[in-house]
């Protein structure tokens, strides 16, 4: 996303991601929020712990975004075992299917995340082919080369 022609306020579009994600989230009726000065969603399990369902990591160059979140839907979360996820050691991440308790497909998910996305950006949001997508980010990227 081209920042310059939205907002250019880098907290702004990270908490607009977590919006989005959140948005969707309650749309399978689990209550999700941020944590004070942690990146991402949180659930609170039946315990009271905050287990993370979304991560976040922009990388942001003359406005222009690249890298974005992780929502994990059906995540095998054993692997999370192996590392310290985001940094975190006291916290657990979580998924869709462990939060709702059943199989979550992505295509039940990525809907979802999709609509909020383009609702809290006010973006229209389309289906476009991977040939496209390309052929479109090779003129963008050609148009931002071009010296002012």
């Amino acid at each position: 996303m081209n920042l310059a022609e939205i907002r250019r306020d880098v907290v702004w579009y990270v908490r607009t991601l977590e919006e989005a994600m959140i948005r969707a989230t309650a749309e399978f009726g689990i209550e999700v929020g941020r944590e004070a000065g942690k990146t991402g969603i949180w659930a609170r399990t039946a315990s009271g712990a905050a287990e993370k369902l979304a991560a976040i990591g922009v990388h942001i160059s003359r406005w222009v975004t690249s890298h974005g979140f992780a929502y994990n839907v059906s995540t095998d979360l054993r692997y999370f075992d192996l590392i310290v996820p985001c940094g975190i050691s006291d916290r657990k991440p979580a998924s869709l299917e462990k939060l709702l308790d059943r199989r979550v497909e992505r295509a039940e998910a990525a809907p979802r995340i999709v609509r909020h996305f383009g609702g809290v950006f006010s973006l229209e949001m389309r289906e476009t082919a991977r040939d496209e997508f390309f052929e479109r980010l090779e003129h963008a990227e050609a148009f931002a080369a071009v010296p002012a």
